[in-house]
């Protein structure tokens, strides 16, 4: 048990043991462990297996960056999570892991038979396998495909965790609390500048944590660290931990996700699990340091193959030996001095093997004086073992080519192919790169955002030069702000600068034989696929690596893209800024579904907005139904009632006397300017420059295309004014579409519009005694037919509430409709619905509405319009100004199809037996031809009308209208419905009741 634990090393309470499981088997680890370091320290490097050739697998690296070790985390009921990193999830005691990708066991896996047959595999396989034959894609190869996909299983049971999201404004934002990043906050932190520092491990410090051997101005790095925490923090710093930049968007927002509860071993009440940040940072320090970089070899994916400064976090941070005899492999400084601390640790180093052949002579010196074997000049060309590596195979480089090789056992092999600064942030924000050739690597050059880089993030190496590089970028930052900030002096000793030699991975995938150059590790991408890609025609960058999906894993190419550039190039014959490098993209690491999500689950998923009167329809039994965002009334049931019986009742009452109906859903958007008019003619087919102030139109927008978007009853209030409103679901969309217009094609119009849908509240009073009701309680207007007839409106007092009133109708009946301030709209209910009991009132829902106007054949946009409707479809030609120029969809409507013959055309049915169609149910011509049939239009509508005496429905069908009289038939599964077609108006075609 913890046979690879040093004792006395690392920062891990080796008093607080932690026990916990993986694969079913208990493990011992301590206080601080990650579930990789954990197992390491217990002799496991296996934890996983590859995504395609389910090869077996430990992890690389040690933190975020990880490809390999994926694992399923598990916390009681319903808190299971696929795909976490190993190296960065802290145990804790009684938690449950398992491993991924494998059956029956993860030493055992059937489908590592997949390795056997690598060649059927190669780089873009599934292209060319899966073409042919065409008819074995939906029942073979599919279901293949889908259940081969993946990594980890989904959860299935629902998350009972919380999630939160706050906002935050701060003067600076630093990523990264490492030696860079916190000299950055020292020397941004005057005269009162909010500072901010995030870092996404438990522990801030960075590369400070791994090498506790230098010393700062004269003290220890980890006792310098705790002191300069301290004063930070006394300084007004804010330090966040456990906290990950995700993502850096325009205008200096960056978003943060902070894991609060993971860590924990008891869940305190009522703490969400994760919290996302959305931040706005006047400047932003960039300080994430550099990725170390896998060197590409046969073999070079089995389990105790891992990067160097991996092994010396785990050593340091951790305090555990990844190997008692390891052999490391580098093209730079840094894997020496891992060498170095491996040894002191304990482990026989079995050959520090370097691909360079001019090495600093005081790291040769000092190998040499601990006894390391030195072989200069050479590479690993590859790995044996089954689970584990158990030797290497060296060979001598000799002019781009090698020699002979010589096996060497170990237990452990650590590779370096130098370091990688971390562009993945700078990149969110279209910040411009530069390639190095000294360091074989892209370096950050022009930013498009108000940020800086930091330390090894721009290719500086070294505690010293990162600790200098942070200050001199936060007192830049500091003057960006008007501020001054002190000098700081930095001493370092001890300190590990290190340096490599510029050099393309050797091609080992050329030798003979059947060698496995792993570049993308989790999807086994190797360099003979990348060299493929391009013998296939693959150039530029982006399509080899989706060609070969390098760069595509949960990593999201930090470990693979340098190589896979570096190989990509070589194999194109061209320089790597000539080919270029791909695009990385939010999020930085994986984020849960739930951390986005915040607030938004269960009932909260999605906003519910209420109008003024909700209250009141909740409490007089209102059954509801969700409209847009909106939450809308759709029947009143008395006691007894089912939905049909309540909302014929409501029919009959509002055709009968007066219904009141809460319309305050209804977009709303003042159009106002010395162009309003011709705003409104350009967006509208209708004609508005004869419209007088004091009248309402009906208009009619359409897209583009000539389809239609929306509609909804225009009153011109004054000369410059238009109350414009759209259906409930298009506000946004409409005033979106106005906008567009209005700022990219007609820039020159003087024209303003103001979203006003939550200004008003809008309550419709319809039926025969609606004038009645409403005429006592309006102040200075007569609403006869003479003084203010059907399609007006004016600004006017009603119940002493200054209100817009139009006179308009959804139903066919008398209809108004009071627009007054929107917290008073309750007020005015109320007020209504005590005047109205002498008429019997009745209130009535959205299913109401429809069965009356559909009785009227008023069309309700998306509903009987399906995106492909034009107005000539839909019998509104009247609506079309035929004499204007131009508006909005008017050459879309001359195109040839949209003028054919045969288009499908909304007119009504009447069904021969009586019964009630369903929507959505398709039509035929002729019921007896063969499967499969011809359909040739749909239901859009159907309701039972009593005012019709029978059911009634509104239906798209091709050439409709110079059908009227055919019959139609409805397939069913039961039976065929045969309906005649009609005209689209079922109740009072003359408009008589719209008369007072």
């Amino acid at each position: 048990m913890n046979q690879y634990r040093v004792f006395g090393r690392g920062r891990v309470d080796p008093g607080r043991p932690v026990t916990f499981a993986f694969d079913g088997k208990t493990y011992r680890g301590l206080k601080g462990d990650t579930v990789a370091s954990a197992l390491l320290a217990n002799g496991v490097h296996l934890m996983g297996r590859s995504f395609k050739y389910h090869r077996p697998r430990g992890p690389v690296a040690a933190g975020s960056e990880e490809p390999n070790a994926l694992i399923g985390t598990r916390r009681g009921l319903g808190r299971f999570e696929p795909n976490t990193r190993a190296t960065v999830h802290e145990i804790w005691n009684g938690l449950e892991t398992t491993s991924q990708n494998r059956y029956p066991s993860l030493k055992f896996d059937v489908g590592a038979v997949n390795d056997a047959a690598y060649m059927l595999f190669s780089a873009g396989f599934y292209y060319k396998t899966f073409m042919w034959p065409k008819s074995f894609w939906n029942k073979v190869y599919e279901p293949f495909i889908r259940a081969a996909a993946g990594l980890g299983v989904s959860p299935t049971e629902e998350d009972p965790d919380t999630y939160a999201s706050r906002n935050m404004h701060c003067d600076v934002l630093i990523v990264g609390a490492g030696p860079a990043g916190l000299a950055a906050a020292r020397a941004a932190a005057v005269d009162g500048l909010k500072v901010v520092v995030v870092d996404e491990n438990p522990e801030a410090g960075g590369t400070l944590l791994s090498e506790p051997q230098v010393q700062i101005n004269g003290r220890p790095a980890w006792d310098w660290l705790a002191a300069e925490l301290k004063a930070l923090k006394g300084m007004g710093v804010r330090i966040m931990t456990r906290t990950t930049a995700i993502g850096y968007y325009h205008q200096n927002m960056i978003g943060l996700c902070e894991r609060l509860t993971d860590h924990l071993e008891v869940l305190p009440k009522d703490t969400p699990r994760e919290r996302l940040w959305r931040v706005r940072a006047r400047q932003v320090v960039l300080a994430q340091g550099a990725l170390e970089k896998p060197l590409v070899f046969h073999g070079n994916d089995r389990p105790g193959v891992m990067l160097a400064g991996a092994a010396q976090t785990y050593l340091n941070r951790y305090g555990v030996k990844v190997g008692n005899a390891p052999v490391v492999v580098t093209s730079h400084d840094s894997a020496w001095y891992a060498a170095f601390d491996l040894h002191d640790a304990g482990a026989r180093i079995q050959a520090i093997v370097d691909t360079r052949a001019d090495v600093r002579q005081d790291l040769v010196n000092q190998a040499r004086t601990l006894g390391i074997p030195v072989k200069l000049s050479h590479t690993v060309t590859a790995t044996s073992g089954r689970l584990r590596v158990s030797s290497v195979r060296v060979n001598p480089v000799r002019g781009g080519s090698v020699g002979a090789g010589q096996a060497i056992k170990c237990d452990a092999l650590l590779m370096s192919g130098g370091w990688t600064p971390s562009l993945h942030l700078f990149s969110h924000t279209q910040g411009k790169i530069a390639w190095d050739d000294d360091r074989t690597t892209f370096l950050p050059a022009m930013t498009r955002e108000d940020c800086v880089i930091a330390g090894a993030g721009r290719g500086l190496w070294g505690v010293e030069a990162a600790l200098k590089d942070g200050a001199e970028r936060g007192r830049e930052i500091a003057a960006a702000l008007a501020k001054t900030s002190a000098p700081v002096s930095y001493a370092v000793a001890a300190d590990r600068k290190g340096s490599g030699v510029s050099h393309t991975e050797l091609p080992t995938d050329r030798y003979p034989g059947k060698a496995k150059a792993f570049v993308d590790y989790q999807n086994d991408v190797t360099a003979k696929d990348l060299r493929l890609a391009v013998r296939e025609g693959m150039r530029s960058i982006e399509h080899v690596k989706r060609y070969t999906t390098n760069g595509m894993a949960t990593d999201q190419g930090k470990m693979s893209n340098i190589n896979g550039l570096n190989i990509a190039a070589d194999a194109l014959g061209k320089r790597q800024p000539e080919v270029g490098l791909t695009t990385f993209r939010p999020p930085y690491t994986p984020t849960t579904f739930g951390a986005f999500a915040g607030y938004h689950r269960g009932n909260h998923f999605e906003i519910t907005r209420k109008t003024q009167i909700d209250a009141w329809a909740e409490a007089h039994g209102a059954v509801y139904e969700p409209v847009g965002q909106w939450r809308r009334a759709r029947y009143f049931p008395k006691q007894g009632e089912d939905m049909d019986a309540a909302v014929s009742r409501e029919c009959r009452a509002v055709r009968a006397s007066v219904g009141i109906f809460d319309a305050s859903t209804l977009g709303k958007i003042e159009v106002v300017g010395p162009d309003a008019v011709e705003f409104m003619n350009r967006m509208y087919t209708n004609p508005w420059t004869k419209l007088v102030s004091g009248r309402c139109r009906y208009g009619l927008l359409l897209g583009d295309d000539g389809y239609i978007r929306d509609d909804g009853v225009i009153g011109r209030i004054t000369k410059d004014r238009f109350h414009v409103t759209t259906t409930t679901g298009g506000a946004a969309r409409v005033l979106n579409m106005m906008e567009d217009f209005l700022q990219t094609e007609w820039p020159d119009l003087n024209v303003w519009l103001t979203s006003t849908t939550e200004q008003w509240s809008t309550i419709a009073l319809n039926g025969p005694n609606a004038a009645k009701l409403l005429a006592p309680l309006v102040e200075g207007l007569d609403l006869t037919d003479a003084a203010f007839p059907h399609m007006s409106c004016a600004e006017c007092t009603v119940a002493g509430i200054p209100a817009r009133l139009f006179r308009v109708s959804f139903t066919g009946e008398v209809g108004f409709e009071v627009n007054v301030p929107a917290p008073l709209g309750l007020k005015l209910w109320k007020i209504l619905w005590d005047a109205g009991q002498q008429y019997g009132i009745t209130p009535y829902g959205t299913e109401t509405m429809h069965v009356l106007r559909a009785e009227k054949g008023y069309i309700i946009v998306g509903q009987d319009t399906d995106g492909t409707v034009t107005p000539y479809d839909a019998a509104m030609g009247w609506a079309v100004g035929s004499n204007k120029p131009d508006f909005v969809g008017k050459r879309g409507l001359a195109r040839p199809d949209l003028v054919a013959k045969g288009r499908r055309q909304l007119v009504g049915l009447l069904t021969e037996d009586r019964s009630k169609l369903e929507e959505g149910a398709q039509i035929v011509f002729d019921p007896k031809q063969p499967l499969p049939m011809t359909m040739v239009g749909h239901v859009t509508s159907s309701y039972h009308s009593d005012a019709a005496g029978r059911p009634i429905a509104l239906a798209l069908v091709e050439g409709g209208h110079d059908r009227m009289g055919e019959t139609v038939h409805i397939p069913m599964p039961e039976r065929t419905i045969a309906a005649k077609i009609t005209g689209t108006v079922f109740v009072d075609p003359e408009n008589i009741r719209l008369k007072i």
